[in-house]
């Protein structure tokens, strides 16, 4: 995981050859996943509900099928999270085999990671060897955002492995140009559509190009392929895209995310394009065109955006190795056969690493620092394929040369990323510092077997005594909410983050991010001071806490038994859950809601969906989220609601909570006027609740 390790391949046929076995192989194998695993389900349950958003979706899907199909926020199927629910199958099944918990739902999560792991071994090590692959394996499991989303219940997991999957079957196709490879390396892309739309599109570029360029086939039989691999994408991903169309809108949920209740425009709009031009609707913040600088709502756009503090920590750290592997390795192998197997794999991670990298830097739209997490397994790749091939012709200038470039920019690096958040184990960056530059030094020059190995250990230490640190500060933080992120708070230093300054890219480590309910206060002012969606503020309001003392770093989403502030309602009574995350209800909350349960199809309804998940979550019976995530997908309509109120079907209407994207002509808004209008609040541990069947 070095970046220094991080050399480009540079012989024709590495040492062992890839498909021999050597008899370290497998026991460094068996290491490197039992120690992923064992620290991946370390402090898991910490992260309480995760992403309460997607957590609540869950729970629908596993007590209704038809939930479980189309993605549902609630059992009783009244609208869908803003993403296809492929992501969530796993975690439906998993809470439908083992009950409701947080371990339900985020050890899947855990297994995709070690699954993703074994695959890129797998895939470099049959092209560079055994070392490169266990070396690619390893950089991936300590990247920092790989080892918070892989405990995480966010799409990114099986995002990142279904395209993992997908590179591993295409280089099996550039062996020995058989169709059924093609085949599979478009199912899975198609599935990655299922799971996160347009996103897993980054990569069908790099995959196309490496076949075009390297396949053993004639270049028609070549194009053929690749379009029988595209057909077999459509296929994978348009069966699901095509029921739901066909499906009749009246007997299915609406379409979350999306302003028509298709699930065309929701793929081609806000989750499509709108992500590239910022003309997202119903976005929670502002996009488009930037101001001078580029510096917006998502932060600025820009050639070193991976670099900024709110991502640099995230994956940065191997990026100029990884570069430098992928150009040294393409020189020293321009001369092979077009079908060179090293060659294409340069290639196919590269253009993954590169076109993946580039729309991340200049797109307008919504931008989390997570995203970068598809960024990894490139990273991962390059570094291991580049370090052992360099390693192995370090008795070339050149080649040492190229290493000395690689563990030095590996070094300096590491020195700004920590140097961002000085407070934080101040020892590491000097030391990183210290051994990087004696590192440097060292590769330059032949040394014998012996001063060798220590030259190779400090090279490991350079590129990943950082990210290491970074990735068990993780592991080690509870994490919830809708933005998370790894590592420690960095200082921004004029980069404007959404929510304040002094944070880890674009949450706190308070369980809400700062500038939200209950969110600690970004450095510079306080958290009364911060704007808020819809021009709420926090003032007045309590902090959400841990057990223990701890904070829920990143995101505004409380895991259970963690108290945290509450939404305001611009002056109109308490309410409960925000924009990023949900809370926990009181005891006498859920039983008042459970009294006479089985008489509504909806216990509670409540303004976005983060308000109803920890109600749905602690209740276990379906909450309508009005307005879906944001408060502005018109759905339910006022008429809707009023004939769902008369007809006995919604117990409770939570007061006080008011999506980001509502404003107060909104249809969510204008429901929230109407049951204030026309039936008596109640408080109930300082939530504001209005009996809907009991009209003044």
């Amino acid at each position: 995981m070095t970046a220094t390790l991080a050399a480009p391949p540079v012989v024709a046929e590495p040492r062992p050859t890839p498909r021999r076995t050597v008899g370290w192989e497998y026991p460094a194998l068996a290491t490197l996943l039992i120690t992923t695993t064992v620290a991946y389900l370390c402090n898991l349950s910490a992260n309480g509900w995760a992403n309460a958003f997607y957590s609540a979706a869950v729970q629908a899907g596993s007590v209704s099928w038809k939930a479980f199909f189309f993605g549902s926020s609630d059992a009783a199927n009244s609208i869908t999270v803003d993403k296809p629910p492929a992501s969530l199958w796993l975690m439906e099944l998993s809470v439908r085999a083992f009950g409701l918990n947080s371990w339900s739902i985020l050890v899947p999560e855990v297994l995709l990671g070690v699954a993703g792991v074994t695959l890129v071994w797998a895939t470099v090590r049959g092209t560079f060897g055994p070392g490169a692959g266990l070396l690619a394996g390893l950089t991936l499991a300590v990247t920092p955002i790989a080892a918070m989303m892989f405990r995480f219940n966010n799409p990114d997991a099986l995002l990142v492995f279904l395209m993992i999957a997908a590179a591993w079957a295409m280089l099996r196709a550039v062996e020995d140009g058989r169709w059924r490879w093609l085949a599979l390396t478009g199912a899975l892309i198609g599935l990655g559509f299922l799971t996160k739309q347009l996103q897993v599109l980054l990569v069908v570029p790099a995959l196309a190009l490496t076949y075009l360029v390297a396949g053993p086939p004639k270049l028609g039989t070549r194009i053929a392929q690749l379009f029988a691999a595209g057909a077999t994408m459509l296929l994978a991903a348009g069966w699901w895209l095509l029921t739901v169309e066909l499906w009749p809108a009246s007997s299915r949920p609406w379409i979350g995310g999306s302003h028509e209740n298709s699930i065309l425009e929701l793929t081609l709009g806000y989750n499509g394009l709108g992500r590239l031009n910022g003309n997202e609707r119903g976005s929670v913040g502002p996009g488009g065109d930037l101001p001078p600088g580029g510096n917006g709502m998502w932060g600025s756009t820009g050639i070193t955006r991976m670099f900024e503090p709110a991502q640099g920590g995230q994956i940065a750290w191997l990026i100029p190795a990884a570069l430098v592997a992928l150009i040294v390795g393409i020189l020293v192998r321009g001369r092979a056969a077009r079908t060179d197997r090293q060659r294409a794999a340069l290639i196919l991670w590269g253009s993954w690493l590169l076109v993946t990298g580039l729309v991340f830097s200049f797109m307008a739209g919504i931008f989390h620092q997570y995203y970068t997490v598809a960024l990894a397994p490139a990273i991962a790749a390059l570094v291991g394929a580049g370090a052992v091939s360099l390693w192995r012709e370090r008795h070339r200038i050149a080649m040492r040369l190229a290493m000395a470039l690689a563990v030095g920019l590996s070094t300096a690096t590491a020195w700004m990323l920590l140097s961002r958040s000085p407070e934080w184990q101040p020892w590491l960056r000097w030391t990183v510092l210290i051994v990087g530059v004696l590192a440097t030094i060292s590769v330059l020059f032949p040394a014998p077997r012996k001063l060798a190995v220590v030259s190779a250990l400090a090279v490991a230490y350079t590129g990943l005594a950082g990210p290491v640190a970074y990735a068990v500060d993780t592991i080690a933080t509870p994490h919830a909410g809708g933005m998370p992120s790894a590592g420690p708070n960095v200082a921004m230093r004029g980069h404007r983050p959404p929510w304040g300054e002094g944070m880890n890219g674009m949450g706190g480590r308070a369980g809400r991010a700062p500038g939200q309910p209950g969110g600690g206060a970004p450095t510079g002012g306080s958290a009364e001071s911060m704007p808020m969606p819809g021009g709420q503020t926090p003032a007045g309001r309590p902090q959400g806490a841990m057990p223990g003392g701890q904070q829920a770093r990143q995101g505004a989403g409380q895991p259970p038994g963690m108290p945290g502030g509450r939404a305001g309602d611009g002056g109109r009574g308490g309410g409960f859950g925000g924009l990023l995350g949900a809370e926990e209800p009181s005891a006498q909350l859920v039983s008042l809601l459970e009294q006479n349960s089985g008489s509504y199809t909806w216990v509670a309804a409540a303004i976005g969906s983060n308000s109803a998940a920890g109600v749905q979550l602690a209740t276990e019976l379906p909450v309508m989220p009005v307005g879906g995530f944001n408060g502005s997908d018109p759905s339910p309509t006022l008429e809707q609601f009023k004939q769902y109120a008369a007809e006995g079907k919604i117990h409770y209407f939570i007061g006080g909570g008011r999506g980001p994207g509502s404003s107060e002509s909104s249809i969510s808004a204008r429901i929230a006027q109407w049951v204030r209008e026309n039936f008596t609040a109640v408080e109930v541990d300082s939530v504001t609740l209005y009996d809907l069947t009991a009209i003044h």
